[in-house]
């Protein structure tokens, strides 16, 4: 159960994006990416529920919502996609196949 959490203020900390989701049900993780090189917040995260019906109800409620100044994106989160060692997905390359 994981939600894409996106348009986070870079002022967001674990706890205080733990609070609001909270108020929707058990919040088991958080995970807020950084940029590798500068350390500073991405803008988006995941949030791990405790059941589907938490997930909903907290998708339900945020996806759109102001909070820290910014109109929060809300949503499922989709499964990570592989990567090749050399930064692409060169082994699946649709475009090139495709013609």
């Amino acid at each position: 159960m994981s939600v894409y959490v996106g348009n986070l203020s870079y002022e967001v900390t674990e706890e205080s994006l733990n609070a609001v989701f909270a108020e929707y049900g058990s919040v088991k993780r958080i995970q807020l990416p950084t940029d590798r090189e500068t350390g500073r917040l991405r803008g988006f995260g995941f949030v791990e529920m405790g059941t589907d019906a938490e997930e909903t109800a907290a998708i339900d409620a945020l996806d759109g919502a102001e909070w820290m100044g910014r109109d929060l994106k809300v949503n499922k989160a989709k499964p990570r996609e592989e990567r090749s060692s050399f930064g692409g997905n060169r082994g699946n390359n649709s475009f090139r196949n495709r013609y």
